[in-house]
């Protein structure tokens, strides 16, 4: 398989929105998320990438098959759910970019793109001249029932790209799992480097 990586900013986005919300979908339906998505949903909030002339899908294609996708977007043009914590802690929503997600198939896993997707999406934030980069990711207890025994949180990488665990900046975010009948809220702990 041969995989390269685009870039598409504000409105070129718009034609992978239907791609990236089934990834995100599927990848996210697996450990810790446990993400029973909806289609409507998924293109409501992709949808703010595409209108924001800031943002940034980095986009891992086999052909024209999206196999992977990370998003990135400035904080203040984020959803009221992500800038609170940080504002809280002391964080100019202005000064911040967000990586939104990355997610890429199973397949495709263990080649370099997860790197290839922090490097491409710090680059932007950078020739944007933003003062750090955050994304936030669900803390789910070590003992959860449903945790794979394989399973290997992805912290490691995140530090090699100079993310640091921000354990005192939390917010909470709600979803329903897969197959639970109701949403239930989740913490969710932001990584933040420092980029200036």
């Amino acid at each position: 398989m041969t995989v390269r990586i685009e870039l598409a900013t504000g409105a070129a986005i718009a034609p992978y929105l239907g791609a990236v919300a089934a990834l995100r979908i599927s990848v996210f339906r697996e450990y810790p998320y446990l993400y029973e998505g909806s289609l409507d949903y998924e293109h409501e909030y992709l949808a703010s990438y595409a209108s924001s002339p800031e943002s940034l899908v980095v986009l891992a294609l086999d052909g024209s098959h999206v196999a992977g996708a990370s998003t990135a977007m400035p904080l203040a043009q984020h959803s009221d759910a992500v800038v609170p914590p940080l504002v809280r802690a002391g964080f100019a929503p202005d000064a911040v970019y967000y990586f939104g997600e990355s997610v890429l198939e199973p397949a495709y896993r263990g080649r370099g793109l997860g790197s290839r997707f922090f490097a491409e999406r710090e680059r932007r934030a950078r020739e944007l001249g933003f003062a750090a980069a955050t994304f936030c990711a669900v803390d789910r207890p070590p003992d959860h029932p449903r945790r794979p025994r394989d399973y290997q949180p992805p912290g490691a990488l995140w530090r090699r790209h100079g993310f640091v665990r921000r354990p005192d900046i939390v917010g909470e975010f709600a979803w329903r799992d897969v197959g639970d009948a109701t949403e239930t809220t989740k913490p969710m702990v932001f990584w933040i480097k420092e980029l200036a």
